[in-house]
């Protein structure tokens, strides 16, 4: 009787692995321009189980009032230095290992996304949020997300024109930070609009003292709303025009002449335009930050340019003294066979002291990419030239790494 139980346990597991994967005859008629997307959708939202390709596995109530996706995304990755003053450096490494779950609950005003990265168990617990629309010029959004600072940061690692971000990117980016936003679409996204207050230490961090921060971002798109992706995939036949800025404001305690309070917050780390100035300030004092940012993108038949310009002022409340920063990158692509090869340029250029000499790194990359199915399979390399002072060197990194989305 047990035998009998078990292979009619595989045999349902394998039927429903067939209706999975296997095309219904909806699917064909949709792809054949029988039916129309919402006559697709009309037949197939009974489906309990379902799957799309970067979307991952979809399980819905028969009262379609719950809904979840379960998917993942790999980045492996291989990166070779020539420190011109220094020792060369062949790494292999698993960049990214992200699992999602995504869908809504009771309504589908009520939508939620979870969010973990096993490649990196520091920052294991990456997203974790609900988000109520009332309408889609206002929702609210209270959990852990990126907090919404900075054109390149917010789009998706997945969906980037080089292997990785710019440096100027992650010298004045914020990250990950939990906290309650107000955002919106105007007129179809002619407008959006962000406004969060936030912890103010950052991912998977709580705060020690009374402090907040605060961030906001409005971005006009007068063309039509462009979504955060790099490069012309969609090869649109009319362009698009993206505006952006946005603003940052917090406060950090210093907890000894070399540290600010316990945080997560990129730009305050040893790689950000605040970590590297921390000496600035007295050991103990509170220090007010103001961050900047614009930016803008274009796409059209292919070619795409994007750039962002940022600045950073940090004062301290006892000292008086004050850390200013600024940075910029410009970068722009093209796809020699449309939707699948793409070829791009980048320049970067960071000063975390402004009013320090020989502190500036700038960097000047080319990368090829290849789609094998837009940014759900592609493969990536890139080359960089990094030159930083005063040590005035110019390394060489070379970078290739496979993604897969599922």
């Amino acid at each position: 009787m047990k035998k009998k139980l078990a292979a009619a346990g595989i045999l349902a597991i394998v039927l429903a692995g067939q209706n999975a994967f296997a095309k219904t005859l909806e699917d064909v008629l949709k792809e054949k321009g029988v039916i129309t997307e919402e006559d697709y959708k009309a037949v197939t939202k009974s489906r309990p189980l379902d799957y799309k390709l970067g979307k991952g596995f979809t399980f819905t109530s028969p009262d379609e009032k719950f809904q979840l996706s379960l998917g993942a995304r790999l980045q492996s990755r291989y990166t070779f230095t020539d420190n011109e003053t220094g020792q060369d450096v062949s790494e292999f490494r698993v960049r990214r290992m992200k699992l999602f779950m995504t869908g809504h609950a009771y309504t589908k005003d009520v939508t939620y996304k979870l969010q973990v990265n096993f490649a990196d168990q520091s920052k294991l617990f990456e997203d974790a949020w609900l988000n109520y629309r009332l309408m889609d010029e206002t929702q609210v959004l209270f959990g852990q997300e990126k907090v919404q600072f900075a054109r390149q940061e917010i789009t998706s690692s997945g969906a980037q024109q080089f292997v990785d971000r710019a440096n100027a990117t992650d010298t004045f980016k914020v990250g990950r930070d939990t906290g309650l936003m107000l955002h919106g679409k105007v007129a179809k996204g002619l407008v959006n609009y962000n406004l969060g207050l936030y912890g103010g230490v950052g991912q998977n961090t709580l705060r020690s003292t009374n402090n907040n921060a605060l961030a906001a971002r409005l971005v006009f798109n007068p063309l039509g709303e462009m979504p955060y992706s790099e490069g012309d995939l969609e090869q649109n036949e009319k362009p698009l025009v993206s505006i952006g800025t946005n603003y940052f404001k917090n406060t950090l305690k210093k907890t000894s002449t070399t540290a600010f309070e316990i945080n997560n917050l990129t730009f305050a780390g040893s790689n950000g335009w605040l970590g590297k100035g921390t000496s600035t300030f007295n050991a103990t004092e509170k220090v007010d930050i103001n961050t900047f940012g614009v930016d803008t993108a274009f796409k059209w038949m292919g070619f795409s340019a994007q750039g962002e310009y940022f600045v950073g002022q940090a004062d301290g409340q006892d000292s008086d003294k004050t850390l200013r920063a600024h940075g910029f990158y410009a970068q722009a692509g093209y796809f020699i066979i449309p939707k699948k090869l793409e070829v791009a340029t980048r320049y970067s250029y960071v000063d975390p002291n402004r009013d320090s000499a020989n502190d500036l790194r700038t960097e000047i990359s080319g990368a090829v990419s290849y789609y094998f199915d837009k940014n759900n399979l592609k493969l990536q390399a890139d080359v960089t030239n990094i030159h930083k002072q005063p040590a005035r060197s110019d390394d060489m990194q070379g970078r290739v790494q496979a993604q897969i989305v599922f």
